[in-house]
């Protein structure tokens, strides 16, 4: 019997092809999708903090590989955020801060407007010192002109944002590549991934890993790049066409973007525990001087290397992207701006002062870090009440399980900033 997909004279037959409009159509939308990449990469620099450095290090020095499950919940829930505060600037072409300042009462938006001024100082605060650290351990430069050279190169990478807004983003994802190399050659040298997967069963050991599963929380779900982030899309509205379907466009590409930029810190986060908990197996080491120390004497001098040229990496990107986050905040809430540099200037203050009072430098780290999640309800509540309107996101707005989602994030944090409340007044 004749194969009736064969013609009858025996020859194979012509393999069908697209037409070739719809050849150009899928490289078109390819590279269109891959032109609103680049956000997420700018705003997952600031989980991977030097404030990250000093909790999970610390974490993973004390219980082990006890937190991982922390880091991944945390990492997990940073997605989700992020996710929503992209979707918002798409959706209604405004950033959360100006959404906050014209549907939120007066008496509620200027309350809200210092609460994150406070959040991007402690942001800066761990920054700076992160980049002073580093550039001490590589160099042997004292803290204070160590600070003052982290603000003067993380100022030089903002003069790319936002009219070099492109070449700020990869800028910035070059360094978070140079943080992503660091830890990878750690844990290669150190084989800090052979028995991790009891990490990931939820539990803790009494209130001190409690405080620092809240610390790591605060290190990853960071509320001055909730801000950020829908300001850095709310530029996307129409990308790919008119209306609606431009703007879901824009939705899909700005979750592959959190995907891959999200995931890749989660990665180092990780990785940073684990290369802790097998240097140094339950004893504290202290600070990240002896963090550093302890890597090139267990690991290698190329160990020890690699932490400070990543933790330098992650103090100049994350310092720019504090500060631009400041400055959307502040031009949001007020509709005043003042000079980046200017800004830049005022917000290194607090570091020189910590730094010239002689505090522990990686203690302030770690307790800017608790100090950020109590920021986090205030971003995450009006993120979830605006992206819930339809009347403000049109066919982009939540659905009901992503809103009970939110409320939900919302709670168990707060709840988690009480607890910390009461541990601090009460020792």
């Amino acid at each position: 019997m004749l194969d009736s997909r064969r013609p009858s004279d025996g020859r194979a037959p012509a393999v069908p092809t697209a037409p070739p409009a719809a050849r150009r159509a899928a490289p078109g939308r390819l590279a269109r999708l891959a032109g609103l990449c680049g956000p997420a990469f700018v705003v997952s620099v600031a989980y991977v903090d030097p404030g990250n450095f000093a909790t999970n290090m610390a974490g993973g020095a004390q219980y082990g590989t006890m937190l991982l499950w922390v880091i991944a919940v945390a990492n997990v829930l940073a997605m989700f955020v992020q996710a929503l505060s992209a979707k918002l600037g798409i959706a209604t072409g405004r950033n959360l801060p100006e959404l906050c300042r014209d549907h939120l009462p007066r008496r509620v938006s200027l309350p809200l407007w210092v609460q994150a001024e406070l959040v991007a100082a402690a942001t800066d605060l761990a920054e700076f010192i992160g980049g002073a650290i580093a550039l001490n351990l590589l160099f042997g430069v004292p803290l204070l002109p160590a600070a003052a050279i982290t603000a003067v190169v993380s100022s030089i990478l903002l003069m790319l944002a936002p009219r070099g807004r492109r070449r700020f983003e990869v800028t910035v994802a070059a360094l978070l590549a140079v943080v992503l190399a660091g830890f990878a050659y750690q844990v290669l040298l150190s084989g800090s991934l052979a028995g991790v997967a009891g990490g990931f069963v939820p539990r803790l050991a009494g209130p001190d890993s409690l405080l620092l599963a809240t610390g790591i929380i605060g290190a990853t779900v960071m509320p001055h790049v909730v801000y950020l982030h829908s300001a850095l899309t709310q530029h996307l509205g129409v990308p790919g066409g008119p209306g609606e379907s431009g703007r879901r466009e824009a939705v899909r590409a700005s979750r592959m973007d959190i995907g891959v930029a999200l995931g890749a810190a989660g990665l180092v986060n990780m990785a940073m525990l684990t290369v802790a908990a097998a240097t140094f197996g339950g004893g504290d080491p202290g600070s990240l001087q002896a963090i550093h120390a302890g890597l090139g004497q267990v690991l290698g001098p190329g160990a020890a290397v690699a932490f400070a040229l990543a933790l330098l990496a992650s103090g100049l990107a994350s310092s720019s992207v504090g500060t631009y986050a400041g400055q959307i905040i502040m031009a949001g809430f007020l509709r005043r701006r003042v000079p980046i540099l200017a800004r830049r200037l005022v917000t290194i203050l607090p570091a020189m002062a910590v730094l010239a009072a002689g505090v522990d430098p990686t203690r302030a780290l770690v307790l800017s870090q608790v100090a950020l999640s109590f920021g986090i309800p205030f971003a995450l509540v009006p993120l979830v009440a605006f992206t819930s309107s339809r009347k403000l996101m049109g066919d982009l707005v939540n659905r009901r399980v992503t809103t009970v989602a939110g409320v939900a994030v919302a709670a168990v944090i707060s709840a988690l900033n009480g607890f910390l409340l009461v541990e601090v007044f009460t020792g």
